[in-house]
């Protein structure tokens, strides 16, 4: 037996972790929960946290943490791990650590209760920092190998299938959520995004009008997925080689919810309009330098050659 409860938090390594540190929370908006000599924790509100920056190379994921639901322990989940034949051991934080089909690393938390049971907006504050996302909601890989993620995130992790975007798309859920987790074929493995989750379209404005005069830009957005329903914008990080997606208006499934299998096309990905620049899923030089500079929108495609 396994059950997930929801998204704990996403480990990233950093060169610089001062920097790093400093950067996540001026431009984020990110509450430093814990800062030490070789990790720091940064948190959206009055959760432990959702972010963890860890000294090393190269940078990029370092895991995913997701808390189990309140009637499953770490034993019966070590237990359902080994059953499946995934790699099983302790986190060093009295947690689980496994690995997914492409050998990212996840890590397993006990359930936690809440502090408060109040709704956010009713609890004291904790983070200083006005506008500051409500949550970290969900991430999403890019994958070669999608059969055997697919197998190992419903069978391995229990979660539940929401939609397909045609046979090279599939997102999961653990609550309510459209999704909690993504995965999208493109031929090769590599974290794609975290994602933030904030109020609505008005505070995402004063966000990228903040990260905008950051140097920060965006990759694609803001879009109106058909898939999942979200408004969402996807700000390129070049030094941890993701993006982090700012999105708010999430669909919100129904008890009982059956899987969909939408068409890969231009409205299931943007009801508004573009799909997303040739660049967005890719984290090569030629695809940052494209980006930046909008070539694609000036008529100077981006090479096919990853460089």
């Amino acid at each position: 037996m396994i059950e997930l409860h929801r998204i704990d938090s996403v480990g990233l390594r950093v060169t610089d972790l001062a920097q790093a540190t400093e950067r996540w929370s001026a431009q984020f908006g990110l509450r430093v929960a814990e800062r030490g000599d070789t990790a720091a924790r940064l948190a959206c509100d009055d959760e432990p946290y959702s972010l963890e920056l860890t000294a090393g190379a190269p940078a990029g994921l370092a895991h995913v943490a997701y808390e189990l639901a309140a009637g499953c322990t770490l034993k019966q989940a070590r237990a359902h791990l080994e059953q499946f034949g995934a790699p099983v051991s302790d986190d060093g934080e009295g947690g689980l650590e496994t690995r997914d089909a492409d050998g990212n690393e996840i890590r397993l938390i006990a359930h936690r209760e809440p502090a408060s049971l109040l709704v956010p907006h009713a609890r004291p504050a904790v983070n200083p920092a006005p506008g500051h996302p409500r949550k970290l909601g969900h991430v999403n890989f890019l994958t070669g190998n999608l059969d055997a993620q697919v197998r190992f995130y419903t069978e391995a992790l229990g979660m539940r299938t929401t939609d397909w975007l045609g046979d090279g798309g599939v997102w999961f859920h653990v609550n309510s959520d459209h999704h909690v987790m993504a995965l999208i074929a493109k031929g090769a493995p590599h974290f794609h995004h975290l994602a933030f989750d904030v109020v609505d379209i008005g505070q995402m404005r004063a966000a990228l009008d903040h990260l905008g005069r950051h140097g920060r830009w965006l990759g694609w957005g803001p879009a109106r997925h058909g898939v999942g329903g979200n408004i969402a914008a996807y700000v390129r990080i070049v030094e941890e080689e993701c993006f982090v997606e700012l999105y708010c208006d999430m669909e919100q499934l129904q008890a009982g919810h059956q899987p969909r299998r939408w068409p890969d096309d231009r409205f299931s990905s943007n009801t508004w309009g573009p799909l997303p620049p040739r660049s967005y899923f890719r984290f090569d030089q030629a695809a940052i330098d494209s980006e930046r500079e909008s070539l694609e929108m000036l008529g100077v495609p981006l090479n096919e050659e990853i460089r």
